[in-house]
This record gives structure tokens, sequence and C-alpha cells, in this order.
């Protein structure tokens, strides 16, 4: 994919995010790694007010390349993709269901298989650190770890992976989880899956989907 492709496709999904309800005007923030850098969208600027040429490239010898100030939450972002040598892509929003139980500053648990779309037994919650600052970074990452997807405690989601589609569709999947958590508290504690449910469960995945298919054995 060249360049201006990528650009075209991050900015398809940033519209998509607004679409599905996901994102709302400026606050919610994608990047995905661009040669020995990254393109990031431009800060304070909403879905329908950036064009591709907008995405700001980051380069992580510090160098930068575009007419608009990056994300302020450039940092965790250009973090995480140094932590993370196999994430390739990374959303953030303000997604109402996952905010909401970041706001009461707690993790997504293992009360329904499908937590393990984000790589674990868990979606963990990271501490409440001021936006834009090394402080998030470095919680993100740790939250982050063996994961793709973590909450920010008063704040919002992140979601990463290998691809594009993969960031965004763990970004879906963690937010109509969280709405299903929040109604089941609604009624009480829901009933957790255990450690050893929840690795079986992960290593399910390994082998789950569209993989190539086997040829036929001769007649």
């Amino acid at each position: 994919m060249t360049e201006s492709d990528l650009r075209t496709a991050m900015l398809a999904a940033l519209r998509r995010l607004d679409t599905a309800g996901l994102n709302r005007g400026s606050t919610g923030n994608l990047s995905h790694r661009c040669g020995e850098g990254l393109l990031i969208t431009p800060t304070g600027m909403g879905a329908d007010d950036i064009a591709p040429e907008d995405l700001v490239w980051l380069g992580f010898d510090g160098t930068r390349r575009g007419r608009l100030k990056p994300s302020s939450e450039w940092h965790f972002h250009q973090a995480l993709y140094r932590a993370r040598p196999e994430l390739h892509a990374i959303v953030h929003t303000h997604a109402t269901f996952a905010t909401a139980l970041a706001c009461l500053r707690r993790e997504l648990p293992a009360f329904h298989y499908m937590v393990a779309v984000a790589g674990g037994d868990s979606v963990r919650c990271a501490p409440y650190r001021l936006f834009g600052t090394e402080a998030l970074s470095d919680a993100v990452v740790e939250a982050m770890h063996e994961r793709k997807a973590c909450l920010l405690a008063t704040h919002g989601v992140v979601s990463a992976g290998a691809t594009l589609r993969e960031a965004m569709k763990v970004m879906t999947e963690i937010e109509s989880l969280c709405q299903t958590y929040l109604a089941a508290l609604a009624v009480g504690e829901p009933a957790l899956l255990s450690g050893a449910e929840m690795a079986a469960v992960i290593e399910k995945f390994r082998g789950y989907g569209q993989g190539p298919v086997a040829a036929a054995d001769p007649a």
C-alpha cells in the first residue's frame, strides 16, 4: 500500500468510527505505521474536516512532516509502536460504554469469552493520567502489555492491531462488550470465566477464522 492509499484508508476508517457512534467530533485519534515513523490524525479536527493530506507524519527520530499539528495523544501512539513492533495500527476513542466503564476505573474482566479478542483474560484499565503526557504514554504501554486494547481511567479506550482492520474490529468488539458488561452489572456481579477457561479460548482463537483452504485429498 502506498502512503497515499494508506492516508485514504485511514480517513475512511476515521469516518466509520463516527458513523458507528464510536467517536464524536475531534475527541478520538487514529494512527498507522508508515516507513520509519507513523501517520496520525491532526489535533482538534473532526473526521469531516480532515483531508488525506492533513494526516501528520511523525518520524521515530523526532522529525515531522505536515502543515498541521498532530493529535495531542501522539506520545502514546509512538510509545506503543516502539514497545510493540507487531502493532501497525492504533485507534483511540471516547466510545460511550467503554468510557463509562473507564470512568468507574474498572477493568473489563472475563465475564464473556469474547474478551479474549483483546489478547488476554481481561482488558486492563490504565490509571488516570493527564492527556497528551509522557505519564499517560507510560500507563498505556503498561496496560497494553500482551494486549490489543485497554481502557483509560476517566478518559476512553485504546485498541491496536497488526492491521487497521484488526484495530477497528477490536475497538468495535470492546465497546459492545462494555455495553453488555454494564447491563449485567445493573443486575449484579456476573460470573467470570476461570484463567484455564480463558486460556482455552485464547488458544482456540489462534486458529479461528478464514485460513488457507487445504487441497482436497486425491480420490
